[in-house]
């Protein structure tokens, strides 16, 4: 008799909630592998990408990236999947400007508030050591709370420290209550930070980042040439998980579809109100994710822009501090002067404007912020158009009554857009990243998107992938040692697991 021939396995059906970096990353890693795994993909907008969305203006004459815009050269994941489709990104040289008058300060010059905050800049050094060093105990405690227990000035948290942060990391007005933890590794850890931290202003670099080209057509395309199916404009209304195994999932027009695992690519809102019968403990866990309403304008006012905020800081400061001293070089100050000036004009020929702008309410509301960014200065698409298109943030609904967005000329209006965001407050690192651990799989449910850990389109993405290797999807970018190394490290946080080592099965190539 001959030897029996084991039987072929059957495809695993996988449905992924949400079409966004995470959700479509999942789905792409999980297609590679067309013989284990049939993947279909609800999204709930009529285009792929989530809030890493394009739009046109100016009747449709122009696109723009109006959410995600770029990155560090550290979101080697992002870099990979680009290059890997076909897409180049943009090296951006990212010029922010904060605050107004004696409050502005720069990443790019010197300025009266950081000379004066030199010592509290040096202090916080030390500081950022220490929490770093006793980073289990810090993660639970806010760093408004420790500067405030160090007696930092509050022109060094309201004016430095919080609107850095809230900038880079998407932390909107929670930025006080964020873990010290987390804010020591914006700081330190080298595949997290973005800049150097200098003792001597803060931060004293241009660094070189990179701008998504469109973004919709980058996950359109991801979509396309990956062996997944892509329902738009199809949202999940409910989702029941069986008692034998499987899920039962319907849309809103009441078509219902059975899988064999879920992935929820999509905020934990989306989950709390479609999941029919969650856990107590995903119940109680997803509601640890808090969220806020912020809203977004996209104009070309730039009388608005030239009132709120200090559009070129630092030229004359910096002119003042490096001007010659004393009277033989008085005589040739003159000439020295204008020899800055051309230099000057040079620099800003070569770096270009400013890219990001953030300004800090007065009084008992300066823990506060809005922020704004010339997306012309960086985004490909719009850098040949000679002109400035700008898109402002106000940040949570709740304190409207702040917001500026009334002195916007209307007619200056090219697009308006409500966001929910979630708060990277220390209860968000303390009763939710640590535990999702315990919920992935549940029921054969697992959950991705930057939520999971923190609001940037690397972890979006990550988060994805790891989704499709906890399935069984091989880790794609091994051979790339720096995302390995993120990768692993979202595995062992998110998900309590070490990366399985690849199997021997060719994964179908792009």
């Amino acid at each position: 008799m001959g030897q029996a021939q084991a039987k072929p396995q059957p495809k695993k059906r996988v449905l992924v909630v949400g079409a966004g970096a995470a959700g479509t990353a999942c789905a792409w890693s999980l297609s590679r592998f067309p013989g284990r795994f049939e993947v279909e993909v609800w999204e709930a907008l009529p285009v792929p990408g989530g809030v890493a969305s394009s739009c046109t203006v100016k009747d449709g004459q122009h696109v723009i990236n109006d959410q995600v815009q770029g990155g560090a050269p550290s979101y080697r994941h992002n870099l990979r999947l680009l290059e890997l489709f076909g897409f180049k990104p943009t090296p951006v040289m990212m010029r922010i400007a904060f605050g107004v008058g004696d409050k502005q300060w720069t990443n790019h010059s010197p300025s009266e508030l950081t000379s004066r905050l030199q010592p509290e800049i040096a202090r916080f050094g030390r500081v950022l050591r220490w929490i770093s060093r006793l980073e289990p105990i810090f993660v639970f405690v806010p760093i408004d709370r420790v500067l405030r227990w160090l007696r930092f000035s509050d022109d060094f948290r309201y004016q430095m420290v919080f609107p850095l942060v809230a900038l880079f990391f998407g932390t909107g007005n929670q930025t006080p209550h964020v873990s010290a933890a987390v804010i020591s590794r914006v700081f330190l850890d080298p595949h997290l930070r973005l800049f150097d931290y200098c003792p001597q202003r803060l931060l004293n670099s241009v660094p070189e980042m990179f701008a998504f080209p469109v973004l919709e057509e980058v996950w359109a395309t991801i979509a396309r040439k990956s062996d997944f199916k892509l329902c738009c404009s199809r949202p999940l209304a409910r989702l029941r998980r069986l008692p034998g195994g499987g899920v039962m999932a319907t849309d809103t027009a009441g078509v219902t579809a059975s899988f064999d695992e879920v992935v929820y690519g999509c905020d934990a809102e989306t989950v709390l109100r479609t999941m029919e019968n969650p856990t107590w403990l995903e119940r109680r866990l997803l509601r640890n994710v808090r969220y806020y309403t912020d809203f977004c304008l996209t104009h070309e006012d730039a009388a608005y822009m030239a009132e709120m905020y200090d559009m070129r800081p630092g030229t004359k400061q910096q002119q003042q501090q490096q001007q010659p001293q004393g009277q033989r070089q008085e005589q040739w100050a003159e000439q020295r002067q204008e020899q800055q000036g051309r230099q000057q004009q040079q620099e800003e020929q070569r770096c270009g404007k400013d890219n990001y702008f953030v300004r800090t309410y007065g009084g008992a509301d300066r823990d506060k912020i809005e922020m704004s960014f010339n997306l012309s200065t960086y985004q490909p698409h719009l850098q040949e158009a000679d002109l400035d298109i700008y898109q402002t943030y106000y940040l949570d609904a709740q304190n409207r009554h702040l917001w500026s967005d009334s002195k916007v000329d209307p007619s200056k209006v090219l697009a308006s857009r409500w966001m929910r965001q979630f708060a990277h407050t220390w209860t968000h690192f303390a009763f939710w990243v640590p535990w999702v651990r315990f919920i992935q799989g549940t029921r054969h449910t697992w959950y991705c998107g930057s939520y999971t850990m923190v609001n940037t389109q690397e972890i979006a993405v990550i988060s994805g992938l790891a989704a499709a290797e906890r399935l069984g999807a091989d880790y794609p970018f091994a051979h790339d040692p720096l995302a390995a190394q993120q990768f692993d490290t979202f595995m062992a946080v998110v998900h309590g697991r070490r990366r399985r080592r690849p199997t021997t099965a060719a994964a179908k190539s792009d």
